[in-house]
């Protein structure tokens, strides 16, 4: 495609919506996405999981949820022909129905369609079992090299709690990996409980109240993985596995604002830390032994403190070396500005006057980070911060969506939404458009 060259993939009058990351095939050639009927995607109604070809056209459907369940949120693996995504319970019931508590990831290969395999596995009943998770995950990326995947997490055992407690704590959000290191099987006490592919665990600590001005968070959300192989310590050593992510802390002054923190993983998720991988009737799981949570952003005392702008994941350099996150300048504008993995001080990417819109990715080869601004589709150079216009600046009524704006694997295309007018009705429709 010629720089700037705009494509309309998608024409159903249906929902169409694209993750913030990972919704190209490995070779390029589709894109997945869900059918969720709002614009933003935050009613969960999707019912299929479908793939669009980027060449023809063509659709296809990959998975058909069934007996009342509903999926969406599709990721592909960056290797292989296959995709992670989540789906609600089936045969809903009052007390068990779709919730952050009651949801799994599933997988798809593209050459079996319609059927799943569960990703992470779920024991709500005491014992729990190591590995498995006692509530819902939500957003499912795998890392570069294919092997864990990430996602946030709100446990259902936890959840009927209100106040925490010395002896009893609540549930909060927070983030988690799975691994293919072992199936994880557990017993069938409630009817909900069922078996995994995966071993999981949470990444993060949190609670209720953090101390104002402390480095605790009461809340780990919008995560991603740093570097296509980790990143490199300050002393030259190589963390492999680590994840970026937005945590909310307490200021001195009582205001709770999002900063960047990291989280550091053991290459072995099976050993226990500080407490059980499954948590306890009263504790919530525990990460794994070797686990390091760190603190990157100090923003409490900026004119506009904390991660700003729309709702984004943190995104990281394929080396690793940068972490992009969104934050306004002095004069209030939403900017895109890094820091490193080892800490140390934020850096101001772009000085646009106009905000950055949307979530945003990078390049594979890390030249380039693709947004929204001002209506249109932009990238960035992350060499020099200059930003460039690639689509005509449309009216709000049809600009391109907030919640994605996905590089290709050859960094030579970009994948959005913008709503179509069709018979005086708007439905999202999957565009792309051209870098070379």
């Amino acid at each position: 495609m010629a720089y700037g060259d705009e494509i309309q993939l998608t024409h159903s009058r249906s929902g169409h919506i694209l993750t913030n990351i990972g919704v190209w095939s490995p070779d390029g050639e589709w894109i997945a996405y869900d059918t969720r009927s709002t614009p933003a995607g935050d009613q969960f109604d999707g019912q299929r999981i479908e793939i669009v070809n980027v060449r023809t056209g063509k659709t296809r459907v990959l998975y058909r949820a069934h007996n009342g369940a509903r999926c969406g949120v599709v990721t592909f693996h960056p290797r292989e022909q296959r995709v992670v995504f989540i789906q609600g319970p089936e045969h809903p019931t009052a007390d068990w129905q779709y919730s952050f508590c009651h949801r799994q990831g599933v997988i798809v290969d593209l050459a079996s369609p319609g059927r799943a395999v569960n990703l992470d596995a779920c024991d709500v009943t005491p014992p729990f079992t190591p590995g498995a998770l006692r509530g819902g995950s939500h957003v499912h990326v795998w890392e570069p090299a294919g092997q864990w995947v990430s996602f946030t997490y709100e446990d259902h055992v936890l959840s009927k709690f209100q106040n925490e407690t010395a002896e009893q704590e609540i549930n909060l959000r927070n983030v988690g990996v799975s691994a293919p290191v072992q199936q994880v099987i557990v017993p069938k006490a409630h009817p909900r409980s069922h078996d995994g592919t995966y071993f999981s665990v949470l990444a993060t600590s949190t609670v209720a109240d953090p101390p104002p001005g402390s480095d605790q968070i009461k809340k780990a959300f919008e995560e991603g993985w740093i570097g296509t192989n980790g990143y490199v310590r300050a002393d030259g050593t190589r963390q492999r596995h680590a994840l970026a992510f937005q945590g909310l802390v307490v200021t001195q002054d009582g205001q709770t604002i999002s900063e960047v923190f990291v989280a550091d993983l053991p290459e072995d998720l099976r050993i226990p830390g500080t407490g059980p991988l499954a948590g306890t009737q009263a504790q919530r799981p525990r990460p794994p032994r070797g686990t390091v949570q760190r603190r990157l952003t100090f923003t409490a005392q900026r004119k506009y403190p904390g991660l700003q702008g729309p709702r984004h994941w943190l995104r990281s350099s394929p080396d690793g070396a940068r972490i992009a996150f969104l934050m306004k300048d002095e004069l209030g504008v939403v900017q895109l500005w890094t820091i490193s993995p080892n800490g140390g001080p934020t850096k101001q990417l772009t000085h646009n006057l106009d905000s950055i819109g949307s979530a945003f990715t990078w390049s594979a080869d890390g030249g380039w980070i693709a947004h929204v601004m001002d209506n249109s589709v932009c990238v960035t150079e992350t060499r020099t911060g200059q930003t460039r216009r690639l689509t005509q600046r449309a009216e709000d009524t049809n600009a391109p969506r907030p919640e994605a704006c996905v590089f290709a694997p050859d960094g030579k295309r970009i994948a959005y939404v913008r709503p179509v007018n069709m018979n005086n009705k708007f439905f999202n429709q999957i565009f792309v458009v051209g870098m070379e």
